[in-house]
């Protein structure tokens, strides 16, 4: 007789990765509310909460704004087919995996993609985007807001800015920073912006909220033939997130209750507040991981990302070795280099529920003891003392136990 499977039970883990982070309790409750149908009326009802609870932490009054049932690479695909037609040219900001996978996308398009590189752990230059696109009729400028794989952040208003004298659509990757840093995607007119809600929104893995403006409704409107896409056809996915509630797909119930109270958690908290709350965590452990002698990846303080950051693996150090030592005995999780940096970097997330001065001080503490384990000489304590004294400065008591 074959052996039975046990029960499932996975490990807490604290996960200090670039996503997915932690949830709060009140996550995992909503997750276990009864399932209904998708066209159960209540159901159809509380879609509206949701894409009233979307708006207001995107900040936009766009109607067209969802929950795309796809991981955030779903959402670079739904972002990117819509608007390109055969013939069109579009730019592609790329410097790194996740924006270099938007270029991807847009090549299987009929599309022409201009992609404008620069090196990893550096901003696009938007000057660069200017001859890149001149003399030409651009479709629209695509970039990654902060790009996951090597912890970089880049200034919206640059980008705009140089789409605009390209008559040229700007179309936002938000998968590691809605939520999480300063985004206001009416004041900072993105036509198109799109997220995933497993990181700074501290939601389950699975969908790629976006928004499109009115300007986007009419060029999609205008297509001369259908997107590519069935799936990500923007079009008749919004008669079922619209007041018509056609059925298009069977959404994911029970992770939209999870979004649904992930998302009214964000505004409970409030958007500056949470914001203040990534940027002060952040500045504490980076101050603790150059205490200790390490250094990041980023090299300019101004272009690093918020919710991810970068450490360079000392070359006596290997890389799994240590993230694994974490687990093991700290049940941490970060992540290690994907693509290029492979081997050559760590990525530490600081991300919606995960972002609590515990898991700084528990993770520099930690570390300490890995490093000094497999050879790394470096001064005792300093991590966390040099962490302590940042949250000081802040003006945020530390105490074992605090949550935020």
């Amino acid at each position: 007789m074959k052996e039975i499977i046990g029960e499932l039970i996975p490990p807490t883990r604290v996960m200090m990765t670039p996503g997915p982070s932690c949830m709060d309790p009140r996550v995992y409750r909503a997750m276990s509310a009864p399932l209904v149908g998708h066209l159960d009326p209540w159901f159809l009802e509380m879609m509206n909460d949701v894409q009233v609870l979307l708006r207001r932490v995107f900040q936009t009054e766009n109607r067209i704004t969802y929950p795309v049932s796809a991981s955030g690479s779903g959402g670079i695909e739904a972002a990117v087919l819509n608007p390109l037609e055969e013939g069109d040219e579009c730019i592609v900001c790329a410097n790194g995996m996740f924006s270099e996978r938007m270029a991807v996308i847009a090549e299987r398009s009929p599309a022409k993609v201009i992609r404008v590189e620069a090196p990893l752990g550096r901003t696009v230059d938007p000057e660069d985007i200017r001859r890149a696109g001149k003399g030409k009729k651009i479709k629209f400028v695509g970039l990654a807001h902060g790009e996951t794989s090597t912890g970089v952040v880049q200034r919206l208003e640059n980008y705009r800015k140089v789409a605009d004298e390209l008559g040229a659509l700007l179309i936002v990757d938000t998968v590691a920073s809605l939520a999480g840093i300063p985004l206001n995607v009416d004041r900072e007119r993105i036509d198109i912006c799109f997220s995933g809600t497993q990181k700074a929104i501290s939601a389950p893995p699975g969908m790629a909220p976006i928004t499109i403006n009115s300007r986007v409704e009419d060029v999609i409107r205008a297509r001369k033939k259908k997107v590519e896409s069935w799936y990500f056809d923007i079009t008749p996915i919004m008669t079922m997130w619209g007041t018509e509630r056609n059925y298009h797909h069977t959404p994911p119930v029970s992770l939209i209750y999870g979004l649904r109270e992930a998302l009214r958690i964000v505004l409970e908290e409030g958007l500056e507040a949470r914001w203040e709350r990534h940027q002060r965590n952040q500045q504490a452990l980076v101050a603790g991981i150059e205490a200790m002698g390490l250094e990041l990846f980023v090299s300019d303080p101004a272009d690093r990302l918020v919710t991810v950051t970068a450490v360079k693996i000392p070359a006596e150090l290997e890389d799994r070795k240590v993230r694994q030592q974490l687990l093991d005995e700290f049940n941490i999780e970060i992540a290690g280099g994907i693509g290029k940096t492979k081997g050559q970097i760590w990525r530490i997330g600081l991300m919606g529920y995960s972002s609590q001065n515990t898991n700084v001080l528990l993770f520099l503490a930690a570390l300490e003891k890995v490093l000094l384990d497999q050879g790394r000489r470096l001064p005792a304590g300093a991590g966390v003392a040099t962490a302590i004294r940042s949250y000081q400065a802040s003006g945020q008591q530390v105490a074992v136990g605090a949550r935020k």
